[in-house]
């Protein structure tokens, strides 16, 4: 699992770095700790969750050069692509909507831009964290390395709480199961949510 953001405190609590909030709750729930591993261009742990062996990677690359550290970590352990799940986060919905995905395009994001062309391929897994938009595509750049305010906060914790229930069934290859989960309108409805149009983010 690889958790994208950019390094550093003046980035700590942007949007953009919903993808290391995760993965860092992942690791304080499992009492795991994170410690640098120049290899991989990222800091490391290694836990279990839901009985699954877990390794839980931050690159720290900035966004743009994500790949650097997902295509070394995946070459050292000789990993497909389709085992390495990133998550990340996503303009196109709203905050704390969470989304499960398998492969695809990159939409606009860097951070992905930069995992396919490191992989060669773009069909890993996805988690997709809603942090809003900001209006206009213009906006996207400086909304993204803003940081997020506190209902927006309250609402992406929120969905971490419907991700942990689910990830024992992610990390025993139960996707579908858990993107009919996910994808409904909202919680508790037996209706199906369309699937959001991927446009291109811009930062």
């Amino acid at each position: 699992m690889v958790g994208l953001g950019n390094p550093g405190p003046r980035y700590a609590r942007t949007r953009h770095n919903v993808g290391f909030w995760f993965v860092e709750r992942i690791a304080r729930e499992a009492g795991a700790v994170f410690r640098p591993e120049s290899k991989f261009f990222a800091e490391a742990c290694e836990l279990r969750l839901e009985g699954e062996r877990l390794r839980v990677f931050k690159p720290q690359t900035f966004m743009n050069r994500s790949g650097q550290a997902v295509a070394a970590l995946a070459r050292f352990y000789r990993l497909p692509p389709e085992t390495i799940l990133v998550v990340h986060d996503e303009v196109d919905l709203p905050p704390g909507t969470v989304r499960l995905k398998e492969g695809g395009g990159h939409a606009g994001h860097n951070g992905l831009r930069d995992i396919i062309s490191g992989l060669g391929s773009a069909d890993f897994v996805r988690l997709r964290i809603g942090v809003g938009h900001p209006g206009h595509k213009d906006d996207v750049h400086d909304y993204v390395l803003g940081v997020a305010t506190a209902d927006e906060g309250r609402a992406i914790e929120a969905g971490f709480d419907e991700l942990m229930k689910v990830m024992g069934q992610i990390l025993g290859g139960e996707l579908h199961a858990v993107m009919n989960v996910l994808h409904r309108r909202r919680r508790g409805s037996d209706q199906e949510e369309p699937q959001e149009p991927e446009e291109p983010q811009t930062e």
